[in-house]
C-alpha cells in the first residue's frame, strides 16, 4: 500500500517523497484521490497561513498559485494542450493528437489556462461556509475523476505517451475505493453534499461524453484538463449561495 501511494504523490506533485525505485505506476491509480486529499490538506494549511497576512481576494489567487506550484503545473499543461488540440484540430482526431503533442502553446490553449486560473481563483474566493473542508476535498475529487477516464475511454496513443502505462491494468470497482474518502468527508457539507456529489458525477459524465464525441479516446493531456475542469467547477459550486 505504501509504494503505490508514494508513487501517486510522486506523479501528481513535486513533493520530495520516496526513494529511488519506489515508483510503481501500474498500481498507483486507486491512490490518486488520496494523493489529492494530501494536496488539499496542504492547501488548507497554506490558506490559513496566507489568510493571516493578506485579504481574501489575494489569498484566493495565492491558493491557486499554490496548486499550480505543488502539482508542477501538470494539469494546466494538459489544459493548454487539450484546448489547442480539440479546437485546432478541425474535427480530425489524428490532427488533434498531433497538436497536443506539440510543446508550443497556442492562443486557444493560453486562453483556456487563463480561464481555468480565473475560475478557480473566483471559486476559492467565494468559499465561505465549510471553506477548509472544500479546500481539502475538491483536489481529491478532481484527481479521483480521472479514474473514470481510465475506466471508460481507451487510450489515444497506443504507440506510447504519458498515460500509456496506466491503461495496462483493468480498472475494477475496488480501483475507486480511494474516492470514498472525500465522498464520506463531503457529508459534513450538510444537505449540500447531495448537490455537490450529483454535480461531480454530472461533470464527469459530460466531460467524458465530450471527449468520446470529439476524439473517441483519451490521453494524458485530456486527463489533466479533466482534473483542472472538475477542480474549477467544484470550487465554483462550493461557492454558490444556496
Amino acid at each position: 500500500m505504501i509504494k503505490p501511494f508514494i508513487s501517486a504523490i510522486q506523479f501528481l506533485t513535486i513533493l520530495p517523497i520516496g526513494k529511488k525505485g519506489t515508483f510503481v505506476p501500474d498500481k498507483m491509480l486507486p491512490y490518486f484521490p488520496i494523493a489529492g486529499l494530501l494536496i488539499g490538506m496542504l492547501l488548507c494549511l497554506f490558506d490559513l497561513i496566507a489568510g493571516r497576512f493578506w485579504p481574501m481576494p489575494v489569498v484566493a489567487v495565492l491558493d491557486t498559485i499554490f496548486l499550480v506550484i505543488i502539482t508542477g503545473a501538470l494539469h494546466l499543461d494538459g489544459v493548454c494542450d487539450t484546448a489547442d488540440g480539440l479546437y485546432g484540430g478541425a474535427g480530425d482526431p489524428k490532427k488533434a493528437l498531433s497538436i497536443m503533442k506539440d510543446s508550443n502553446a497556442g492562443a486557444i490553449g493560453a486562453v483556456a489556462v487563463v480561464c481555468a486560473f480565473a475560475g478557480k481563483s473566483a471559486g476559492i474566493y467565494g468559499l465561505d461556509a465549510h471553506r477548509l473542508l472544500l479546500l481539502m476535498i475538491v483536489p481529491a475529487y478532481a484527481r479521483g475523476a480521472t479514474l473514470f477516464g481510465f475506466k471508460f475511454l481507451q487510450y489515444g496513443r497506443p504507440e506510447g505517451g504519458t498515460g500509456h502505462i496506466f491503461f495496462h491494468n483493468k480498472m475494477t470497482a475496488s480501483s475507486f475505493r480511494g474516492l470514498l474518502i472525500p465522498v464520506v468527508l463531503s457529508f459534513f457539507l450538510g444537505w449540500r453534499w447531495i448537490i455537490f456529489n450529483i454535480c461531480f458525477l454530472v461533470l464527469v459524465f459530460v466531460i467524458l461524453k465530450f471527449y468520446q464525441k470529439k476524439m473517441g479516446c483519451i490521453t494524458g493531456d485530456m486527463l489533466g484538463a479533466m482534473t483542472e475542469t472538475i477542480e474549477v467547477f467544484l470550487f465554483l459550486i462550493g461557492a454558490m449561495r444556496l
